[in-house]
Protein backbone atom coordinates (compact mmCIF):
# COMPACT_ATOMS: atom_id res chain seq x y z
CA UNK A 1 0.00 0.00 0.00
CA UNK A 2 1.50 3.16 -1.19
CA UNK A 3 1.26 5.99 1.46
CA UNK A 4 1.63 10.05 0.45
CA UNK A 5 1.57 12.25 2.89
CA UNK A 6 -2.19 13.20 2.90
CA UNK A 7 -2.74 10.22 5.02
CA UNK A 8 0.41 11.77 7.41
CA UNK A 9 -1.99 14.29 10.03
CA UNK A 10 2.11 15.80 10.85
CA UNK A 11 2.45 16.69 7.27
CA UNK A 12 -1.39 17.71 6.34
CA UNK A 13 -1.08 20.12 9.74
CA UNK A 14 2.49 21.61 8.18
CA UNK A 15 1.04 22.37 4.81
CA UNK A 16 -1.76 23.70 5.85
CA UNK A 17 -0.22 26.48 7.88
CA UNK A 18 2.13 26.82 4.92
CA UNK A 19 -0.69 27.56 3.04
CA UNK A 20 -2.77 29.90 5.16
CA UNK A 21 1.66 31.59 5.89
CA UNK A 22 1.56 31.85 1.95
CA UNK A 23 -2.28 33.70 1.95
CA UNK A 24 -1.41 36.01 5.15
CA UNK A 25 1.79 37.04 3.44
CA UNK A 26 -0.10 38.48 0.87
CA UNK A 27 -2.92 39.61 2.89
CA UNK A 28 -0.34 41.44 5.58
CA UNK A 29 1.30 42.81 2.58
CA UNK A 30 -1.60 44.31 1.26
CA UNK A 31 -2.44 45.58 4.48
CA UNK A 32 1.22 46.90 4.53
CA UNK A 33 1.08 48.90 1.59
CA UNK A 34 -2.65 50.42 2.28
CA UNK A 35 -2.19 50.88 5.56
CA UNK A 36 0.96 53.53 4.98
CA UNK A 37 -0.62 54.77 2.01
CA UNK A 38 -3.46 55.97 4.12
CA UNK A 39 -1.87 57.00 6.93
CA UNK A 40 1.35 58.09 5.32
CA UNK A 41 3.34 56.12 8.01
CA UNK A 42 7.03 56.17 6.97
CA UNK A 43 9.03 54.52 9.26
CA UNK A 44 9.82 50.82 8.06
CA UNK A 45 12.99 49.33 9.95
CA UNK A 46 10.71 47.14 12.04
CA UNK A 47 7.72 45.92 9.82
CA UNK A 48 8.50 46.08 5.63
CA UNK A 49 8.17 43.70 2.91
CA UNK A 50 11.35 41.18 3.82
CA UNK A 51 10.63 40.92 7.47
CA UNK A 52 6.54 39.68 6.65
CA UNK A 53 7.53 37.34 4.18
CA UNK A 54 10.12 35.53 6.09
CA UNK A 55 8.47 36.28 9.03
CA UNK A 56 5.12 34.93 8.31
CA UNK A 57 6.51 32.40 6.04
CA UNK A 58 8.75 31.10 9.24
CA UNK A 59 5.57 31.65 11.61
CA UNK A 60 3.20 29.56 10.37
CA UNK A 61 5.09 26.14 10.12
CA UNK A 62 5.84 26.50 13.73
CA UNK A 63 2.34 27.30 14.57
CA UNK A 64 1.30 24.11 12.49
CA UNK A 65 3.51 21.99 14.38
CA UNK A 66 1.41 23.27 17.79
CA UNK A 67 -1.94 22.41 16.32
CA UNK A 68 -0.38 19.09 14.82
CA UNK A 69 0.61 18.49 18.96
CA UNK A 70 -2.03 20.59 20.49
CA UNK A 71 -4.71 17.86 18.12
CA UNK A 72 -3.00 14.73 19.66
CA UNK A 73 -1.54 15.74 23.02
CA UNK A 74 -5.22 16.49 24.32
CA UNK A 75 -8.75 15.23 23.67
CA UNK A 76 -10.12 18.66 22.62
CA UNK A 77 -7.50 19.82 20.87
CA UNK A 78 -8.92 21.86 18.22
CA UNK A 79 -11.24 23.60 20.52
CA UNK A 80 -7.55 24.21 23.21
CA UNK A 81 -5.80 25.47 20.48
CA UNK A 82 -8.28 28.11 19.19
CA UNK A 83 -8.45 29.11 22.64
CA UNK A 84 -4.84 29.73 23.35
CA UNK A 85 -4.24 31.34 19.64
CA UNK A 86 -7.28 33.66 20.66
CA UNK A 87 -5.63 34.57 23.48
CA UNK A 88 -2.54 35.15 22.35
CA UNK A 89 -4.05 37.56 19.82
CA UNK A 90 -5.04 39.30 22.56
CA UNK A 91 -2.46 39.38 24.60
CA UNK A 92 -0.06 40.66 21.57
CA UNK A 93 -2.89 43.03 20.61
CA UNK A 94 -2.59 44.64 24.35
CA UNK A 95 1.08 44.57 24.35
CA UNK A 96 1.38 46.16 21.08
CA UNK A 97 -0.99 48.95 22.35
CA UNK A 98 2.19 49.84 25.13
CA UNK A 99 5.03 50.24 22.05
CA UNK A 100 7.00 53.33 22.08
CA UNK A 101 8.43 53.13 18.23
CA UNK A 102 9.59 56.73 18.24
CA UNK A 103 9.64 60.50 20.21
CA UNK A 104 7.42 61.29 17.72
CA UNK A 105 3.84 60.56 19.33
CA UNK A 106 2.14 60.27 15.79
CA UNK A 107 4.78 57.95 14.54
CA UNK A 108 4.22 55.88 17.31
CA UNK A 109 0.27 55.81 17.19
CA UNK A 110 1.03 54.66 13.36
CA UNK A 111 3.16 51.99 13.98
CA UNK A 112 0.72 50.56 16.65
CA UNK A 113 -1.90 50.19 14.17
CA UNK A 114 0.37 48.91 11.35
CA UNK A 115 1.58 46.53 13.91
CA UNK A 116 -1.87 45.53 15.52
CA UNK A 117 -3.54 45.19 12.27
CA UNK A 118 -0.96 43.03 10.98
CA UNK A 119 -1.15 40.69 14.84
CA UNK A 120 -5.33 40.72 14.33
CA UNK A 121 -4.50 38.80 11.02
CA UNK A 122 -1.75 37.02 11.92
CA UNK A 123 -3.81 35.77 14.73
CA UNK A 124 -7.30 35.35 13.60
CA UNK A 125 -6.35 33.22 11.15
CA UNK A 126 -3.58 31.11 12.99
CA UNK A 127 -6.37 30.41 15.73
CA UNK A 128 -9.49 29.95 13.69
CA UNK A 129 -8.82 29.55 9.45
CA UNK A 130 -6.42 26.59 10.54
CA UNK A 131 -8.62 24.74 12.33
CA UNK A 132 -11.05 25.40 9.99
CA UNK A 133 -9.12 24.31 7.16
CA UNK A 134 -7.75 21.27 8.39
CA UNK A 135 -10.88 19.54 9.24
CA UNK A 136 -12.22 20.50 5.53
CA UNK A 137 -12.07 17.83 3.41
CA UNK A 138 -12.62 20.29 0.25
CA UNK A 139 -9.43 21.91 1.21
CA UNK A 140 -7.89 18.72 1.43
CA UNK A 141 -8.98 17.32 -1.92
CA UNK A 142 -8.91 20.62 -3.86
CA UNK A 143 -5.48 22.47 -2.59
CA UNK A 144 -3.32 19.60 -0.24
Amino acid sequence: MQSDYKDIPFSKAIMTALFIGIVDTVVCLAFNLAYRGITGFPLSAFINVSTLIFAVNLLFPVIGILYFLFTKAFRKGDILFIIVFALLTIFFSWKAEGIHRSPVHALTVQFRGLLLGIIIILGGTAAFLLPLLYRSKRFEEQVL
